[in-house]
């Protein structure tokens, strides 16, 4: 392909992009006031500030994360907040059988579901992959297969409630990245299970709609200690990335970014090759 061509491409992209914000539906928080949702991951980080969205627009909530003693602080703040309801329901996605417990779990305390937040994962060291199968494995029950058990629990009742579905996903699903391949993996996955079952849905003439959402570096104290050996690079804020997924389902957006560049180089990445093999590999700091 020829340069000229590119840059028609370039343009034709970014015409592309300013015309879909144009575009963007209107976001009223009222709408969330005694929404029904469960909300994964939810003990600290993002899945926690998610919450606490929710909880001050007047929301009903169901959270899980492993730690219930954390998860009832949450609870408390969430109801401190103004939230409708706040419940918690402890659950390890390693094991088979949680997924559905939790689904079932939060529909019979809400008498439904409008939203599903799956936010989840998995600890895994961010450092070369060191043939470790069975930890790809798990991570990929944890990250990728319960996501997909909740999904297929939940989507009779929110195809009941007209509701919504957010899958959080990274970059790392979209770039191949070093030091972090069992988690790139799952989030790759994800990208691929929840941009296909959007398709269907859409097909099928669902009530149903799919929100994947990239996120770039967040600032959470398990991301910023994991990188720091690595990378200089700059998290961003949980909280606002939170909202952001929060507005992607309220709106029934198929796809949100956060920050924006994660946008951007969804677009570019793939379009010089070796400059994003050099940009990538000369990202962090590695001595063999």
């Amino acid at each position: 392909m020829g340069l000229t061509a590119k840059l028609f491409i370039v343009a034709g992209l970014g015409a592309a992009f300013l015309v879909a914000r144009w575009k963007d539906p209107a976001f009223d928080v009222e709408s969330l006031k005694g929404a029904r949702v469960l909300v994964t991951g939810a003990s600290m980080g993002i899945g926690e500030q998610i919450a606490y969205h929710l909880a001050k627009a007047g929301a009903q909530i169901v959270i899980t994360a492993r730690r219930g003693h954390v998860l009832e602080k949450v609870v408390q703040k969430c109801l401190d907040l103004g939230a409708q309801k706040a419940l918690f329901i402890p659950a390890d996605m390693s094991v088979v059988a949680d997924p559905d417990r939790v689904v079932t779990f939060a529909v019979d305390q809400l008498g439904g579901l409008d939203y599903l937040v799956l936010n989840h994962i998995g600890p895994s060291p961010f450092a070369m992959w060191d043939g470790d199968v069975e930890h790809v494995r798990w991570l990929m029950q944890v990250n990728f297969i319960s996501f997909v058990q909740m999904t297929q629990k939940a989507l009779p009742f929110l195809e009941q409630s007209k509701g919504s579905l957010m899958a959080v996903s990274s970059m790392l699903g979209k770039v191949c990245s070093p030091l972090a391949l069992p988690y790139t993996a799952t989030k790759f996955a994800i990208n691929g299970f929840f941009g296909s079952l959007r398709h269907e849905l859409a097909m099928k003439k669902s009530n149903v709609s799919i929100s994947v959402c990239t996120l770039g570096l967040i600032d959470t104290e398990s991301a910023m200690e994991k990188i720091k050996p690595y990378s200089d690079m700059p998290g961003h804020p949980a909280s606002e990335a939170a909202w952001s997924i929060i507005q992607a389902g309220a709106k029934r957006q198929a796809e949100s970014h956060y920050p924006s560049y994660t946008y951007y180089a969804g677009l570019f990445i793939d379009f010089v090759p070796s400059l994003r093999d050099y940009m990538i590999q000369n990202l962090y700091h590695y001595e063999p």
